[in-house]
């Protein structure tokens, strides 16, 4: 699976027809009915919802989705499309819920399976990929967490293959919810062209995840010895959030359109080159890169101590391996980066050593979510709709070992991130069988897109000193440089 912007995205044009959701009963009728359950809803589901009602009428609107792509080759064959997109919404609770915020706690309300009927429409035909590109995008742009329902399905139908599309609003699901998706619309759909019924693998309820969440830290508090590695952190970092150790050109307090941008970083055997270094090094792919990201940083003026927020999954248990929802906690993370100029190949085994020590003290802390620390030990910054200032962010995902993930060659799943604005630079970092790749949004700045070129260079020779280890010392790999002003000061570099 490929995570690549949606305007990069190739889609042939043919006839488009959509599924939309209905319902027996209302969600919002109030009325007591045996097929509606109500639950709390997660954090995380909580700060995005809050933060969409407020800013709704400002000029910084908070707005986000994930979508996914994927091929069915040959004749399509409707019905057992249909009956697979109902299959998913009957299995995954939170695709059937509405949020209403009730005496300030936030609230779902799920509809029962058998409740749930899917109406189809043709939309029409499109004759060239831009018209089609055009009409997606409105449509994915469409999606408003306020409103419901909360994703769109639908498909592009050719003679001899389809494109099916699903698009997502962030609070019922997360990146490696897509990978399931993908895999059991496939399944389904398989079977369902079979005559059989489509044999998968057992579902938990994210709202059960999201429920048994509020309950067991709504009464965490400041003093709480569970709050010890935040704390911790804190005191070094010097506040809650890591800066982005660089300028982008923004000032702290303002939201700006992003640009979002996809790379190749290395091709399959450069990445398996890495694996190998990495491994030789005691570490892996994930300590590789994350090293790298930090020594490329600090290679272009960044700090020897690396401090920055990652997204860590909490599908630790077998039941959420094949669920939908947002089961992603994010938690700080530092350690010391040992190469320091890019005249000396340094010393990356030291660096990674950093990252698999730190990486493991930090799952110790891993169950405090994210939402409730930033609460009690931010409270001046939580009143904030979206992260006080640019935040050092790194992600790491290797699609592969998802759910079907031996399929994606013949699926061709793409997944698309988007956000409507922001004030930072984040980074996805992802492996396909095809290579190493990152997906970066940033703010739409000279300043941004120079730093983030600059890393992306210097991150890639650093990779490949990682991979070149194998048989001993590398050679330093050349790093461009951002350029510097006439007062030769470094262009993009936080001072």
């Amino acid at each position: 699976m490929l995570q690549i912007p949606f305007t990069e995205a190739r889609i042939a044009p043919g006839t488009v027809l959509s599924w939309s959701l209905r319902t027996q009963h209302s969600p919002l009728s109030g009325e007591e009915d045996q097929a509606v359950a109500f639950t709390s809803a997660s954090f995380n589901q909580d700060k995005h919802h809050s933060s969409s009602q407020a800013t709704r009428s400002t000029s910084d609107g908070i707005a986000s989705s994930i979508t996914v792509t994927f091929e069915i080759d040959g004749p399509l064959d409707i019905a057992a499309l249909e009956s697979a997109f109902l299959l998913l919404v009957r299995r995954h609770e939170v695709l059937r819920c509405e949020f209403q915020r009730l005496a300030g706690d936030l609230n779902c309300t799920a509809l029962s399976p058998e409740s749930i009927s899917l109406e189809a429409e043709e939309v029409g035909h499109f004759h060239t990929a831009e018209e089609l590109h055009t009409h997606l995008d409105k449509e994915f742009k469409s999606l408003d967490t306020l409103s419901w329902p909360l994703f769109l399905m639908g498909a592009v139908v050719r003679e001899s293959s389809t494109t099916v599309y699903l698009c997502f609003d962030h609070i019922v699901c997360d990146g490696m919810s897509m990978p399931v998706v993908v895999n059991e619309i496939q399944t389904a759909y398989t079977a369902f062209t079979g005559g059989r019924r489509p044999e998968l693998p057992p579902v938990a309820s994210y709202l059960t995840f999201g429920d048994a969440q509020r309950r067991r830290w709504s009464s965490l508090r400041p003093d709480d010895d569970r709050l010890a590695y935040w704390k911790g952190f804190i005191a070094s970092n010097g506040g809650f959030f890591p800066r982005f150790p660089f300028d982008i050109g923004v000032p702290d307090d303002r939201l700006y359109p992003l640009v979002n941008r996809s790379h190749r970083l290395l091709d399959a055997g450069r990445t398996d080159a890495l694996a190998a270094g990495a491994r030789a090094a005691g570490g892996s792919v994930f300590t590789g890169v994350l090293a790298a990201a930090a020594t490329a940083q600090r290679r272009l003026g960044g700090p020897a101590v690396y401090r920055g927020l990652l997204p860590v999954s909490e599908r630790s248990e077998p039941v959420w391996e094949h669920s939908v929802g947002w089961f992603v906690n994010t938690m700080p993370i530092e350690f010391e980066v040992a190469e320091g100029g890019e005249e000396r190949v340094g010393d990356h085994a030291a660096t990674m050593a950093g990252v698999r020590a730190a990486y493991t003290e930090m799952q110790r802390h891993v169950g405090v979510p994210f939402v409730r620390a930033w609460e009690l030990l931010a409270p001046e910054a939580f009143s904030l709709h979206h992260w006080p200032f640019a935040v050092n962010f790194f992600s790491y995902i290797d699609f592969r070992r998802a759910p079907g993930g031996e399929r994606h060659p013949l699926w061709n799943p793409t997944l698309h991130v988007w956000a409507a604005r922001g004030n930072g630079v984040s980074h996805w970092f992802h492996r396909t069988a095809e290579g190493l790749y990152v997906n970066t949004l940033h703010v739409e700045t000279p300043e941004a897109q120079e730093i983030s070129d600059a890393l992306n260079d210097a991150l890639v020779g650093v990779l490949r000193e990682i991979g070149d280890r194998r048989g001993g010392a590398a050679s330093p790999v050349p790093i461009p440089r951002p350029s510097r002003s006439r007062d030769g000061r470094l262009s993009g570099i936080r001072e």
